[in-house]
């Protein structure tokens, strides 16, 4: 009975509940796909062992590739638009009001929102020929006949904006990071004759940097995965300008039957996410102040 009030003990006890569903619903998941990933596998068959043939196949997988670009082209413009757009809306929440409260809530809410199927089905309705954005372009007297989602390039932005409207997440993180900063820091600027622009890039900027790399790898690993926009809003669709690399990854397994093969890819995108971050990791001391508040 000592065993149990020892404070090892509890803690083990209050872990466990955390490392059983850890292993058992991800750890032990991701060593079955990798088997998979080596075999010839349907969902209705038992698995029939082919060796490194699923990685050979897509070295010539000209679909696969064109979604890569796809998903590269998504992740590397929505990202840096959505931290941008979250600093600027975390610095003009800054200020301490009575209904600054609200006023978070409110800019929060897409992130709640956003990643729901009813959202997702709204968005696309929006951008119908007929939809809200086209009624309000006609009210304003510009052209209102155009097909948002019937145009690669167009089609593709609608998906960035849906992504840069979701920045309630990295706007919590940039504006906790800015109520870290010393208002000493700002005073002596000031008063040195300082002005918003300087004091933003050397005294703000610099502050927040491990903010901005924190928001920066979420945002990316979650940019890289990105799924229900592509299924729910535009199907891949028009000329597969937004064929993301999850959407074939599931077509693949539940339409093509071929779950061997979407599992060697699964295993390729989690190599690329890991040495992308591995990269960020690497080069972080050369962009990023860990010095502290002094």
């Amino acid at each position: 009975m000592k065993l149990l009030y020892k404070d090892t003990t509890a803690a083990v006890l209050f872990v466990m509940p955390f490392v059983i569903g850890f292993s058992a619903f991800l750890i032990a998941p991701m060593f079955i796909s990798l088997y998979y990933s080596f075999t010839d596998f349907n969902l209705l068959r038992e698995p029939v062992w082919i060796g490194t043939a699923n990685f050979q196949r897509m070295l010539t997988d000209t679909t696969l590739h064109n979604s890569f670009r796809a998903t590269f082209y998504f992740a590397f413009t929505s990202v840096p638009l959505r931290i941008i757009f979250a600093l600027i809306v975390a610095m003009l929440l800054l200020k301490s009001t009575r209904m600054m409260g609200v006023y978070r809530a409110i800019f929060y809410l897409p992130s709640i929102l956003g990643s729901s199927v009813a959202v997702a089905i709204l968005w696309r309705r929006m951008f119908f020929v007929t939809g809200t954005v086209n009624t309000l372009l006609e009210r304003v007297g510009l052209p209102s006949d155009f097909a948002w989602l019937g145009h690669p390039h167009s089609a593709m932005w609608v998906l960035i904006l849906m992504a840069v409207w979701q920045f309630g997440s990295s706007m919590l993180i940039f504006l906790a990071s800015l109520k870290q900063i010393p208002q000493t820091y700002y005073e002596a600027a000031k008063i040195d004759g300082a002005g918003p622009v300087w004091t933003f890039f050397r005294i703000t900027l610099p502050l927040i940097t491990p903010a901005i790399f924190f928001n920066l790898v979420m945002q990316m690993i979650n940019g890289f995965l990105a799924f229900n926009q592509a299924f729910l809003i535009t199907q891949g669709h028009p000329m597969r300008a937004t064929y993301f690399f999850t959407l074939y990854m599931y077509e693949m397994t539940f339409e093509f039957g071929s779950a061997g093969y979407s599992a060697a890819m699964a295993w390729a995108m989690f190599v690329m996410l890991a040495l992308f971050t591995g990269f960020l990791f690497l080069t972080k001391r050369f962009w990023v102040y860990e010095g502290g508040f002094s």
